[in-house]
């Protein structure tokens, strides 16, 4: 196997779990991540959380006695984690998934409406830009680096660019368009599974690596209708000068929420139940806030409804 992986890391489920698999299998890690006027651009936030988090539990620690931390070694390589702006591009792509784009619609992935979702190009785009890290990485070090890709079972028909001929001719251009391009493999561990699947090794790597399953999957993104709502953080009682009654002080915060309604969070959610686990990520609708309760049983109707 190389010693190098390139990651394009979305920010979603999967993409971070493969991230964990590269951590585990491969001697350095880059990841990348594009924004490009995506309406669900939370997901680059939460990809810069995860990395930041897995990269601050990178070294194995021991504490003694006294308090005094000492770093014994690794558990993994830190991340190189780069986000890269194709800036200029939102206002050419017509699709509802980007900034000024029309509604994303509701429902299950069988449904004909999801077509609304795909983006003109974009995972030949992504790719160009991931083929030339990873044989930039081949020809820096001397040393074969791979692709990771994410691609499992699972992947849906609607989303040509998911395809396996579609790979296969982009890799062809790849290999035709550079010298040395024969540094640069795949590596595709999902081949075979689906988005359980790729969950249920991301709750095995994340024993494996030392790291907290709800931390890593709360710093997801999987819905393509995040919204933001105010909550209050903090309700206190202070006293003003010159006024005998105390006043009430309230601070709020905006905070990102996922959609359950989507077809994205809808697969997503349906993992988490297949797995027995609640899912970490904050759930709301165009109501607030809503339990983990409320997601699921939505879920489930769903799923009961196209059986």
């Amino acid at each position: 196997m190389s010693k190098h992986a390139v990651v394009s890391l979305s920010g979603g489920k999967e993409s971070s779990t493969l991230l964990l698999r590269c951590l585990k299998e491969y001697d350095s890690v880059t990841a990348i991540s594009f924004d490009y006027g995506q309406k669900h651009r939370v997901e680059l936030e939460r990809a810069q959380s995860l990395v930041d988090y897995l990269n601050g539990c990178s070294q194995k620690a021991e504490q003694d006695q006294l308090g005094t931390i000492t770093v014994t070694g690794e558990n993994f390589t830190p991340i190189n984690y780069r986000q890269i702006k194709l800036d200029g591009l939102v206002d050419l792509l017509d699709s509802a998934l980007v900034t000024g784009g029309d509604e994303v619609p509701e429902g299950h992935y069988e449904e004909d409406n999801m077509k609304a979702t795909v983006v003109p190009n974009r995972n030949k785009i992504f790719a160009s830009i991931t083929q030339a890290v990873a044989l930039s990485v081949a020809t820096s070090t001397g040393e074969k680096t791979d692709i990771a890709l994410g691609i499992h079972a699972g992947d849906h028909a609607i989303y040509p660019d998911c395809r396996q001929e579609f790979r296969d001719a982009d890799d062809a251009a790849f290999r035709i368009g550079n010298w040395d391009a024969d540094m640069v493999g795949y590596f595709t561990p999902y081949l075979e599974g689906d988005k359980f699947d790729i969950l249920l090794d991301g709750q095995e790597l994340c024993e494996y690596l030392n790291i907290d399953f709800d931390e890593v999957y709360s710093r997801t993104n999987t819905s393509y209708k995040p919204m933001k709502h105010k909550i209050k953080v903090r309700s206190e009682k202070v006293v003003l000068p010159g006024v005998s009654t105390p006043a009430l002080r309230e601070d709020w915060e905006e905070r990102w929420y996922s959609d359950y309604k989507s077809a994205s969070s809808v697969e997503r959610i349906e993992a988490f139940l297949k797995l027995g686990r609640k899912d970490p990520v904050a759930y709301a609708d165009e109501t607030g806030p809503v339990s983990w309760e409320v997601a699921k049983s939505h879920v489930e109707k769903v799923l009961a409804e196209h059986e």
